[in-house]
């Protein structure tokens, strides 16, 4: 599975969505490394995507991996209709949760999966919640699950893209950490740090923290 495949197989979703939502379903892999955060789940049988947007990665996750139960939790409904969509090709073969949440507390059922991504969603947090909300995470996920964490190195002069990027697609102005501090806090909460690095696509600087309860 390479970049481009991914990018082929997103462009050829036939989903009912808004023009915005489409440009992020379909381009988003352009910017980020969704190859690389896939490569977790090969020998996983259960995957839950916290701030799933329109479920463009569980489908990924549907189609590139082995994966048979996935979840994908987000605060919009619309967002929740359109992953259904998204992902209605694969329920004859997968079993898909999706649910809205309302962005502070986390569904008891997170603690059902073997792996857990967050991906860029740690930036929209506020930021006098964020300590309290992957405390959170940490008490509800099982013991061994595999946390995969990925977001915005806020320490990075290059941060500035992606708060363009979040003004223009989200209307929203991201409190992103840096790449030291979120793997301090982790570490802090009790997570067991695997591996953690820095990946550049483009002007947006990616950090990633593998790490198991």
């Amino acid at each position: 599975m390479t970049s481009n495949e991914i990018i082929r197989f997103l462009i050829s979703r036939p989903i009912q969505a808004g023009l915005v939502d489409k440009l992020k379903i379909r381009y988003r892999p352009v910017i980020c490394p969704f190859e690389k955060l896939l490569s977790y789940s090969k020998d996983k049988t259960s995957a839950c995507d916290i701030g799933c947007g329109s479920g463009q990665f569980c489908a990924l996750i549907a189609r590139f991996t082995s994966v048979k139960r996935i979840m994908g939790i987000e605060i919009n409904q619309t967002l929740i209709n359109n992953a259904h969509q998204m992902n209605d090709e694969f329920k004859a073969s997968k079993s898909f949760t999706f649910e809205v949440f309302d962005g502070v507390n986390i569904p008891d059922e997170v603690g059902e999966y073997e792996i857990v991504y967050l991906i860029d969603v740690f930036h929209h947090i506020p930021m006098t919640q964020q300590a309290l909300f992957m405390k959170q995470l940490h008490r509800k996920m099982r013991r061994g699950a595999t946390l995969v964490f990925k977001d915005i190195d806020g320490g990075s002069p290059l941060v500035i893209f992606n708060k363009l990027h979040d003004i223009i697609f989200s209307q929203d102005l991201g409190r992103e950490m840096p790449y030291g501090n979120g793997l301090r806090l982790l570490k802090e909460i009790g997570f067991t740090i695997q591996s953690s690095f820095r990946k550049r696509m483009f002007v947006y600087p990616h950090y990633f923290i593998i790490c198991s309860k």
